[in-house]
């Protein structure tokens, strides 16, 4: 491959990368909205995490056993769970934002699904 082949086919690969990151920024973006939080947290790379645990209603130091190797898939996986259940989907739909995420985060994020996580267990969580 020469290198005007090479320079076409990184350019166009970067590019195809950038509009799926962009894609998934304004889904949770919208995400976010949903849950009742700004939208421009799921920019900042930490707070973003912390603001993910708000909305799951788990307390705030779940952000450190999402930073543990192996650990984390763990946590990764019940996230998407509350994720799911706080807007009202089943199990179902957790395994859709595991392995099929592009696809069900627009669903979950563009679809009708509402927040329902304001109850009173998740606002005493919430506070801490």
């Amino acid at each position: 491959m020469n290198d005007a082949a090479f320079i076409t086919f990184i350019s166009a690969y970067l590019g195809i990368v950038l509009i799926f990151v962009i894609f998934y920024i304004i889904c949770m973006w919208k995400i976010y909205v949903k849950a009742g939080q700004d939208g421009w947290a799921c920019l900042i790379p930490i707070y973003s995490t912390y603001i993910y645990t708000k909305i799951i209603g788990k307390p705030w130091w779940w952000i450190f056993l999402l930073m543990i190797p192996y650990v984390n898939f763990i946590f990764m996986i019940w996230g998407a769970n509350l994720l799911s259940k706080k807007f009202g989907k089943t199990e179902g739909f957790t395994v859709g934002l595991i392995f099929l995420g592009f696809i069900f985060y627009p669903i979950l994020a563009f679809g009708d699904a509402k927040y329902e996580g304001n109850s009173s267990e998740t606002a005493d969580l919430l506070d801490n």
